[in-house]
């Protein structure tokens, strides 16, 4: 395994490099957002005999796919090849309100077994999470005219007050969901 060192880009490439990407995409007239390309993949696989909403031309999607193919490529190369440290570096406070919760070894890992493990995923508890969760975030992210990344990399950039909109909304969600409802699902 080829071994190199690991250190998060600085705040000031990643956000350049972003940037730079999504100026390219507003000059070629496209947006950015992985929701889109479920639908292209489900328009792909004859979704439009089933419903109206992926009846559209997803051969005109086919570059977003790409995206998808560059995450899970990225991620792999990331996780496999540079990365040397598996702990996560938090808050003690966090620390110890994921204990209170349950967690063993709370930063210890980047996906804790308790919500991503093999033993949460065949549970009937972990089940319905995940599709409970893959319901509201399909329906959230149809509801809301596209997804978080959509919205808040995409949209922001092209100064939509529906997406400022979305992406608040989001965020409060997100911090309903960790505080209010996450303590007693777990």
């Amino acid at each position: 395994m080829i071994e190199f060192i690991s250190q998060p880009w600085p705040w000031y490439v990643s956000g350049t490099v972003i940037a730079l990407v999504m100026f390219l995409l507003l000059y070629e007239g496209k947006t950015f957002g992985m929701s889109s390309n479920l639908r292209t993949m489900c328009s792909m696989a004859g979704g439009d005999k089933l419903s109206d909403f992926f009846r559209f031309d997803w051969k005109s999607q086919r570059w977003n796919l790409i995206v998808v193919l560059g995450a899970l490529i990225g991620g792999y190369i990331a996780a496999n090849f540079l990365t040397l440290e598996t702990t996560v570096d938090l808050n003690p406070a966090t620390i110890a309100s994921l204990v209170d919760l349950g967690f063993e070894n709370p930063g210890g890992e980047y996906i804790p077994g308790k919500i991503f493990g093999l033993e949460a995923i065949t549970s009937l508890k972990g089940l319905l999470i995940l599709i409970g969760g893959g319901f509201l975030v399909g329906f959230g992210a149809r509801y809301a005219g596209g997804c978080t990344s959509g919205h808040a990399i995409s949209g922001l950039s092209d100064l939509q007050v529906p997406s400022l909109i979305a992406v608040i909304g989001f965020f409060i969600g997100g911090l309903a969901m960790t505080h209010l409802l996450l303590p007693h699902i777990f």
